[in-house]
């Protein structure tokens, strides 16, 4: 088969996986907390038999993540919490692996336990956060959560838990399959102390809509570029097997 197929072939191939990191970040680009995800291409030239290589392979890889913070969306929720600087919330997997996220619209189930949005448990400094009938709940700077108690007035504040705000280096972070952030090495991070909260507001996703739709845009001329090559090779190799069958 002629080179030439193979190389836009996989041209084609991982342009397809750059428009799907791409085309992923705009579907998130109204979910709170999101942090975008970079594509980058590069040539990885073939080494085969002797002499210097002549034809490269494309290749697309998604090596990091865009951990720029997002802008603050005021919602005047109680349980709303937005991360001043930098750090996560903690939330466990339910595989039991704890993960961190900068999403904070939070809620109480039927059982009185703290989770956000998504079902996943919200991380105390003790583990999960279960909060007795209230008639109140106030989330500190520091990520303690003061309640009044139901049928107790507003004089009676009990701090019940504090929020496990950690901060690790977010080059050992890595997103898994549900777009949460675990640690590369599997350990759980430490808590900081200095990380911050905010009540009553969600930071918006970070994720730039004109950035990311002319990047569609460009990949798809791309993608169609390598498909028109391919057919041109098909073409060749047609016209030289009609010359090879006259001879």
């Amino acid at each position: 088969m002629d080179k030439a197929l193979y190389v836009s072939m996989t041209a084609a191939k991982h342009n397809m996986r750059a428009q799907t990191a791409h085309s992923n970040n705009l579907a998130n680009i109204n979910t709170h907390g999101f942090k975008a995800d970079f594509a980058q291409a590069r040539a990885m030239p073939v080494f085969y038999g002797d002499g210097h290589p002549t034809r490269a392979y494309a290749l697309t890889e998604s090596p990091a993540t865009d951990f720029a913070h997002g802008a603050f969306i005021e919602t005047g929720r109680e349980l709303d919490v937005a991360i001043n600087g930098d750090g996560f919330l903690a939330v466990q997997l339910p595989d039991g692996r704890e993960a961190y996220t900068r999403a904070g619209n939070l809620l109480i189930d039927a059982d009185g336990i703290l989770r956000n949005s998504e079902g996943m448990i919200v991380l105390g400094d003790g583990g999960p956060i279960a909060l007795p009938p209230q008639e109140k709940v106030e989330v500190g700077l520091d990520g303690s959560i003061s309640i009044i108690n139901a049928g107790e007035g507003p004089q009676t504040p009990a701090q019940i838990a504090r929020l496990r705000l950690v901060n690790p280096d977010v080059a050992n972070l890595e997103k898994d399959e549900s777009g949460y952030f675990v640690t590369r090495d599997g350990e759980a991070a430490a808590v900081d102390a200095n990380v911050q909260v905010t009540s009553g507001f969600l930071e918006a996703s970070n994720v730039n809509a004109m950035h990311e739709f002319t990047s569609v845009l460009t990949l798809a001329r791309q993608y169609e570029l390598h498909v028109k090559l391919m057919g041109s090779v098909q073409e060749n190799s047609e016209a030289s097997a009609r010359m090879l069958q006259i001879s």
